[in-house]
């Protein structure tokens, strides 16, 4: 005699209409894009807030619109898939660690009274990776980072700075190639200043393309805004959001381009190094 067991082996599991789906677990890192189940709303992850009334993350979109959602199970949808935040928690760092450059990591330590000199960058964003790897290093250095908003600027900055010995200055361009706008710019600056780079038009490219989930930076072409255009091809909503991937999934040195990683090293050795000469930086 045969008949229909619905249950199963498990007569308490009840019948699964009635059972809730099973979601993929995914902590709210920081700089994740996702989207509102049910919701037209998409957003970074920006924040956590524990509340009476449970876990809450808390999302910023393109246009800069903040708002706080439970971390219900479920509730969030990431690159076509439902799944469920959970809390996320840094790795804690150890004594004995290294910071996100690579170095041995200084514990305890305050960051000393900011030296004269200066690294320079191009922009915010390049001041942002900067940061994010090298700025324990360069606390402990006293090292500030200031952002040119474009080399253009860097005539007029340098006369205003003034270098000089024990006042240097080190400048990270972007698309620093022979032959470029770029590289003119950068000619006859004098032996207090250093100029180094990467060949790549934005240091969004300096990110390794397999961090961000791509297998290449696209090819834009010239005359063309090249953050739009990498968004327009890779099916990103807009630069903002854009960056917010792109920052989240910088976390040391090792997700970096080479290029990049080396020339912030010279300048980092220039600035900090009264007795090194431009040819041996």
């Amino acid at each position: 005699m045969s008949f229909d067991d619905r249950y199963g082996a498990d007569i308490f599991k009840g019948h699964a209409r009635k059972q809730r789906p099973a979601y993929p677990q995914v902590p709210a890192e920081p700089g994740l894009v996702v989207e509102i189940v049910g919701d037209a709303f998409v957003g970074a992850i920006i924040g956590q807030e524990r509340t009476y009334d449970g876990e809450f993350v808390r999302l910023e979109d393109r246009r800069g619109v903040q708002r706080l959602f439970k971390m219900l199970p479920g509730a969030f949808m990431l690159e076509g898939q439902r799944v469920t935040l959970t809390r996320f928690v840094p790795k804690t760092e150890t004594a004995a660690s290294h910071s996100n450059s690579g170095s041995r990591k200084v514990a305890n330590v305050r960051a000393k009274v900011a030296m004269p000199s200066r690294i320079w960058v191009e922009g915010v964003h390049d001041a942002a990776i900067v940061e994010k790897v090298w700025g324990h290093d360069l606390r402990v250095e006293g090292v500030v980072v200031e952002y040119l908003e474009g080399l253009d600027n860097l005539p007029a900055r340098l006369e205003e700075f003034g270098p000089g010995p024990g006042r240097r200055i080190g400048v990270l361009a972007d698309h620093l190639i022979d032959g470029t706008k770029e590289s003119r710019l950068t000619e006859r600056v004098g032996p207090h200043v250093l100029v180094t780079g990467h060949p790549f038009v934005d240091i969004w490219a300096a990110v390794k393309p397999e961090k961000v989930g791509i297998q290449r930076w696209p090819e834009v072409p010239r005359g063309e805004d090249w953050k739009r255009g990498v968004c327009t091809r890779l099916g990103w909503n807009d630069p903002k959001e854009a960056w917010h991937k792109i920052y989240g999934s910088v976390a040391s040195y090792r997700d970096l381009d080479a290029t990049l990683i080396k020339a912030v090293e010279r300048l980092v050795d220039f600035v900090t190094n009264p007795e090194l000469s431009k040819a041996d930086a």
